[in-house]
């Protein structure tokens, strides 16, 4: 099975995207999942320059590289989130500080990235949503299943627009499952899915990293899932519970070896990778693995280079035979 393994440009957006396509392409990378920010897409000229979008394809075949998906978490979570000043560096400085301003440009910005990926030949945009609730998921004060109801249809006013716009560009959403998103466990993605009549341009990037330090067994969600893996992120964490620190990370910095939990480098942590793979075989999922690489224990190169080893030890097909077909003649 030849899924290609690509690098997501998120966490390289301080370097020019050549530079980024350069170190992919000498890494072994088959392709970038390129990030809506930084210089790497700018959606609005993306949908409305072909000169623009022809570059950066020119780019990325001067490296040998493909693309297959945008990242276009932060405008996301922009659209779902209630007001935070936190919110601000994610938005130009014309909205910043304006929350009504700010969320319709978020808004404006989703319905764009679509247009973007059909211009760049992408099927997926992956992304956050946001949450109204986030800030009571802790049940003290009380949170009530009307508030809980309230934020999911919320959640859909605001994408149901948004996701229109996708299906007219024939391209799927891919929500990343995630701490301070409308949908951060198995549960809450079905009352998801639910919520928005399981309409197919709604799915998921399925990112193991936020679903292990919570204690929930990433391939299960894949399995629940089968029909709605649009996307596949290779990130991973340690557990490292201590009789001290927990999981909710005791407001101490990624990286921080107090913690509860770090995330690390792709098979350095505790997600059970094998598992995935078999999980995926089954589905017959034949998109990209994505590397999401985050790391604060290790140099970023290093890490991406021995990442995307890591990924092609671990991406095997499945048999296309039965072993015991033979048995008894």
């Amino acid at each position: 099975m030849a899924r290609p393994v690509t690098l997501f440009t998120g966490q390289w957006a301080d370097l020019p995207f050549e530079e980024v396509c350069n170190k992919a392409s000498q890494w072994g990378y088959d392709g970038l999942e390129i990030a809506c920010w930084g210089d790497h897409m700018n959606v609005r000229k993306a949908a409305r320059d072909k000169a623009y979008v022809e570059d950066k394809k020119r780019v990325l075949k001067k490296h040998n590289l493909g693309c297959w998906a945008l990242g276009a978490h932060l405008a996301g979570q922009c659209v779902g989130d209630n007001y935070d000043p936190r919110l601000n560096a994610f938005a130009p400085d014309r909205v910043k500080g304006k929350p009504q301003k700010l969320r319709q440009w978020a808004i404006d910005e989703m319905m764009i990235a679509a247009r973007a990926a059909k211009a760049m030949g992408c099927s997926v945009v992956n992304g956050f949503m946001g949450s109204p609730i986030w800030h009571a998921w802790y049940s003290f004060p009380p949170t009530t299943e009307e508030m809980i109801e309230a934020a999911f249809t919320k959640t859909l006013k605001l994408w149901t627009p948004i996701l229109d716009v996708f299906d007219r560009c024939g391209v799927k959403f891919a929500l990343e499952v995630h701490p301070t998103e409308i949908a951060f466990d198995i549960y809450t993605a079905d009352r998801l899915l639910a919520k928005f009549g399981r309409r197919q341009a709604l799915g998921f990037n399925f990112d193991p990293s936020h679903l292990v330090w919570q204690g929930i067994e990433p391939h299960l969600f894949i399995r629940e899932f089968a029909d709605r893996i649009y996307h596949v992120h290779v990130k991973d964490a340690g557990v490292t519970l201590d009789g001290k620190a927990g999981i909710l990370g005791s407001l101490l910095p990624f990286g921080d070896l107090r913690r509860g939990w770090n995330f690390r480098s792709p098979g350095h942590g505790d997600v059970p990778f094998e598992e995935i793979i078999r999980e995926l075989n089954s589905i017959n999922y034949t998109g990209p693995l994505s590397v999401e690489w985050e790391d604060n224990g290790m140099d970023r190169e290093y890490g991406a280079r021995e990442a995307y080893d890591f990924v092609r030890s671990i991406n095997f097909a499945p048999s296309t035979i039965a072993f015991d077909k033979d048995f008894g003649k």
